[in-house]
Order: C-alpha cells, then structure tokens, then sequence
C-alpha cells in the first residue's frame, strides 16, 4: 500500500471518528442527522442495542477491574484507563451513529445507511421492487452487484433496482450495486411507505 494511499485511508478514519463522536452529541440531544422537514425516517437500530449495550456493560467492568489491578502502577494504570473509556465510548458512539443516521425516505429518493459507516442514496424511480424479506447474509460470501448492509447480522428488506448505484465502503472502494438488503426495525411498514411514493410505473 503506498504512503498515499495510507493518508486516505487515516484521513478517512479520522472522518468516522468525527462522525460517531458527532453521534453522541446528537443522541444527546435526542435530535438526528440528515432527516429534514416532511422526510420519515426508519429506523435500525433497535436489533443490535442489546448486544451493544452489553459490550458497554462488560467494558465497563473491565475497566474498573483493570484500573484496580493497576493502581500500585500509575502509567499503565493511566494508559489502560484511556484505552478502556475509549473503547467504551466507541460502543457507544457507535450505538449512537445507528440512532441518529436513521435510514430516511423523501420524495424522489432513499438513503440506506449504517450508523457512521455507509451512507447510500437511492433514486425512487430506479426500484423495480421492494419487499419484506428476512434474510442472515453469509458476509464470507459477497455476490457480485448485492448489497447487504446487515445489522445484528441479518436484513429485513430486499430492494432490486432498474439501474445500478455507487456504494462507497469506509475505505473508499466504490461498488455498483442493482440489489440491496438492508434492515428496518418495522420492515413492513418501511416496505408500504416506500411503495407508496414510488413512480406510477415503478
């Protein structure tokens, strides 16, 4: 990998970073991100919370279990304590991220997101079909032109388009795309308001 592209790659980080830590703020405030006047927003996130927030749980018992182990040692003691509230705000953060980046329906357009990381936007009148489907992607087995944004490992939705769409990854790899499956935490409801602004002949 060239020096190039690892300061991509860094700057990109550093973008997810600004964005999840940005997330707790909105969380916070009980406010999201990207839902305008008149936009619905469905939300995702509500599959993976108690998974999360038992990470933040068992996180935090090991951070006052370690910081006790290391009190007789000032500079580890200080190093594991960062580290350890670090990654329990990251948890956290990232929790967040999935609160206040709802997927959002407007007319004319979906956006499909997943907390911080994938932000896709999807032209109303490229979806051929939509519908309720419940699924447990095999994330070791990627299919070319699908699209699985996955939370809590499965997806409730399957969108199947006209034309392909740009993904763009974390990282900047950027995928053409003609199937999504994506989840929602009342996929049925999602499915019908969806429908229900699409074009005439979509």
């Amino acid at each position: 990998m060239s020096t190039g592209e690892l300061i991509t790659r860094a700057r990109r980080l550093a973008a997810h970073e600004g964005r999840w830590m940005a997330s707790l703020g909105l969380w916070a405030t009980r406010r999201s991100h990207g839902v305008g006047d008149g936009d619905t927003a469905v939300g995702y996130a509500r599959a993976q919370a108690p998974t999360m927030y038992g990470l933040v749980f068992f996180f935090a018992i090991e951070t006052a279990g370690v910081s006790f182990m290391l009190a007789e040692y000032p500079v580890a003691h200080l190093v594991m304590l960062l580290l350890d509230l670090y990654t329990v705000f990251l948890v956290l953060g990232l929790q967040a991220a999935a609160v206040t980046r709802p997927h959002v329906l407007r007319p004319g357009e979906l956006r499909v997101r997943r907390g911080a990381v994938l932000d896709l936007r999807i032209p109303l009148d490229r979806i051929a079909s939509v519908g309720h489907d419940l699924r447990f992607p095999d994330a070791n087995r990627p299919e070319d032109g699908v699209l699985d944004v996955a939370i809590a490992s499965q997806t409730s939705i399957t969108i199947t388009l006209t034309a392909p769409v740009t993904a763009v990854s974390l990282w900047g790899r950027r995928t053409q795309v003609r199937t999504v499956h994506w989840h929602a935490d009342d996929p049925r409801t999602a499915v019908a308001a969806i429908r229900n602004l699409l074009p005439a002949d979509g």
